[in-house]
């Protein structure tokens, strides 16, 4: 039995230890608003609380997310900007801290903190047609880029961000970026998977597991996202981007 909840562009399915989260913002592409991010947040941390094993991201529609949700961005202020990047760096650095088996489950095309969220869990399947793409550093923020690195390689960290390019599935299974490629059809069948794996251990084995491999390095991730978004014209910047994008 299941019990299915839906806030903010997120619905949570909790079937016992795994937790289904999805991104149910179609008509955006499942873009990051704050309020989905809060929701994210709120939804992991019920997660941990509640003891769950696994977590599964996923989105609805024609791909996993797009990633930051431009749509108001310039009714807000630059500290309003600043505020809501700050809030996606602590979502990811929830995903990527959980004791709970994380898996993320992406298709179509993706962009920026979508790709982040991608990259911080533990499992990440793609669909074959999947593609990725981080153009961050075209208005100058720094985030998730030293988790990149920590899966692909710096080299081929600076390679792909330097030029903002898109890869697509295949690309990014090569490179580490994705773990395994699954048809959607297949992804079911993966969710179950992972619980049966998170649930090989106890609770405690599988944290003290996760927090001995872990590379995270949450408080330098954090002052470099600010550093990057609290240069001053960053709304001038946006607006270039989205001009020539």
């Amino acid at each position: 039995m299941s019990d299915i909840t839906e806030t903010d562009g997120l619905r949570v399915e909790r079937r016992g230890a795994l937790h289904l989260l999805t991104l149910a913002r179609p008509d955006k592409m499942n873009a990051l608003s704050a309020g989905l991010v809060e929701a994210l947040i709120a939804a992991v941390d019920r997660a941990q609380a509640e003891q769950a094993r696994a977590i599964v991201f996923q989105g609805e529609g024609r791909n996993f997310s797009a990633g930051f949700d431009f749509g108001d961005w310039e009714s807000q202020s630059e500290g309003d900007l600043l505020l809501r990047f700050v809030r996606i760096e602590m979502l990811l650095q929830r995903v990527a801290a959980t004791p709970c088996l994380t898996v993320a489950l992406a298709h179509g095309r993706n962009f920026g903190a979508g790709v982040d969220l991608f990259g911080a869990c533990k499992w990440r399947l793609a669909a074959p047609e999947a593609s990725f793409r981080m153009p961050g550093l075209k208005f100058g923020l720094v985030l998730g880029t030293r988790r990149f690195a920590a899966l692909v390689g710096a080299e081929r960290a600076r390679t792909i961000l330097e030029q903002a390019a898109t890869f697509d599935a295949e690309a990014a299974l090569r490179d580490g970026f994705v773990s395994r490629l699954a048809k959607q059809d297949e992804w079911p069948a993966a969710a179950d998977e992972a619980l049966a794996v998170a649930s090989a251990l106890t609770d405690a084995s599988r944290a003290q597991l996760y927090a001995a491999l872990s590379l995270e390095a949450p408080d330098a991730d954090l002052a470099r996202l600010t550093r990057s978004a609290a240069e001053p014209g960053l709304k001038a910047r946006v607006a270039a981007y989205l001009q020539a994008r």
